[in-house]
């Protein structure tokens, strides 16, 4: 009974081979398999030739690493290495890499699936997900062509305007041309300011014609920005102020020795935000420009530009009255004389500028017009003084004198 049963079920098994035969689905459905089996082969192959062009591109960039590519600098500041450029490419390389990888195989299972009728619809959705973005970014963009034609017209205008302005201003700095009342240092942070402007209003101008500007979420992320700024700046935008303002008073320039809350030294940065002075011994102070503004400043070269006479320094000395003043007159002038760098017109002075109970006090008074020889003038006039005191037998120690109140007799016994 189960023989008849197997022969049974073995015929009805031949009878629909052959009727698959007769149909012609049994061989479609071969050819397809084969036409999938070739899909796959020939994006395995793709995929390994992407593999292997990557890798020689690889190997030819690390190869190059010290002859073709250089550091990234600004200013001689070094921003980043040549092995972290070639180490950020690579990255770059390697991210490009797997995204075609991914690409291959996304568009790989859509093409088999749509080989079979079960599976077709599914082909036609994946397909859906990649050709309606691009579609939609096709369209988009066909549409964003004339704001982007705009744009181009705006960032062309503000580029030539830009350099009109840059134009101006290295004319005004060489001196080459005068407007009265404007100073040819004020050239380069005037044409500063005047780029920034020219910036905002050209983004200002571009920003309706960006895709997607009237959005909620881009309208969103605009008030974001502005609160963040708004919020985290405020000392900053109070020190660009003050360096604004500190640039059109005109306190000092590049390479002036000026003085600040007691710390003396030369200008060797004036920025938007900060003001850095080096003193003689080579260190280098970092002032905010709003202290700056707020603080006195005391600028020795412009004493001595500004006034024929030039830069008065002046040393003071307390002498017993037992010194005639004369003598000490006479000393303090012979000390000024010898020192070198003194100017001889104005002729060095004394001044007498107090009696004290015990001493009398005198000041000497000499020019000078080299201010990168301030210190070392002032170091040179002390010598001399003391020389001049020391050779004339006079001791320059101050008398002090003090009273001691009689000491209290203690108590005999019995008083």
């Amino acid at each position: 009974m189960d023989d008849i049963e197997l022969e049974t079920g073995a015929e009805a098994a031949e009878q629909v081979v052959e009727a698959a035969i007769h149909d012609g689905k049994l061989l479609g459905y071969t050819e397809k398999f084969g036409i999938a089996a070739a899909v796959m082969a020939g994006q395995a192959l793709l995929i390994w030739l992407v593999w292997l062009i990557f890798k020689k591109i690889s190997s030819k960039i690390k190869a190059d690493a010290g002859s073709r590519i250089r550091p990234l600098t600004i200013k001689n500041y070094k921003i980043l290495s040549a092995k972290q450029i070639v180490n950020v490419i690579l990255f770059l390389l390697r991210i490009l890499k797997y995204l075609i990888t991914i690409f291959q195989l996304f568009i790989t299972f859509p093409i088999i699936f749509s080989l079979y009728p079960a599976t077709e619809k599914l082909a036609s959705t994946i397909f859906g997900y990649i050709l309606h973005p691009l579609k939609n970014i096709l369209m988009d963009t066909v549409k964003f062509i004339p704001n982007l034609i705009t744009i181009i017209i705006i960032l062309l205008i503000a580029k030539y305007v830009l350099r009109g302005l840059k134009f101006f201003a290295n004319q005004i700095a060489k001196g080459k041309l005068v407007f009265p009342g404007f100073y040819a240092e004020w050239a380069w942070p005037t044409f500063n300011i005047l780029r920034v402007f020219l910036y905002a209003f050209t983004i200002a101008v571009i920003y309706p014609n960006l895709p997607g500007s009237e959005s909620q979420a881009f309208r969103g992320v605009s008030v974001f920005v502005g609160i963040i700024f708004s919020l985290g700046s405020s000392s900053a935008i109070g020190n660009l102020i003050a360096g604004l303002v500190i640039t059109y008073m005109r306190p000092f320039r590049i390479g002036d020795r000026i003085k600040i809350k007691e710390l003396t030294g030369f200008v060797v940065e004036k920025s938007p935000f900060v003001v850095r002075i080096r003193n003689i011994k080579n260190e280098y102070i970092t002032f905010p420009n709003l202290m700056v503004l707020n603080s006195e400043v005391i600028n020795y070269n412009t004493s001595v530009e500004e006034e024929e006479e030039g830069l008065l320094l002046h040393a003071k000395i307390t002498m017993g009255y037992d010194v005639p003043w004369r003598q000490v007159h006479e000393i303090l002038l012979a000390a000024a004389a010898k020192t070198p760098n003194v100017e001889e017109r104005p002729e060095p002075f004394v001044l007498q500028t107090s009696l004290n109970d015990f001493y009398a006090e005198y000041e000497v008074n000499v020019a000078i017009k080299q201010i990168e020889k301030f210190q070392l003038t002032y170091s040179l006039l002390y010598q001399n003084i003391q020389d001049g005191f020391t050779g004339a037998g006079i001791s320059m120690i101050a008398s002090h004198y003090y009273t001691r109140p009689p000491e209290r007799q203690k108590p005999k016994k019995g008083d």
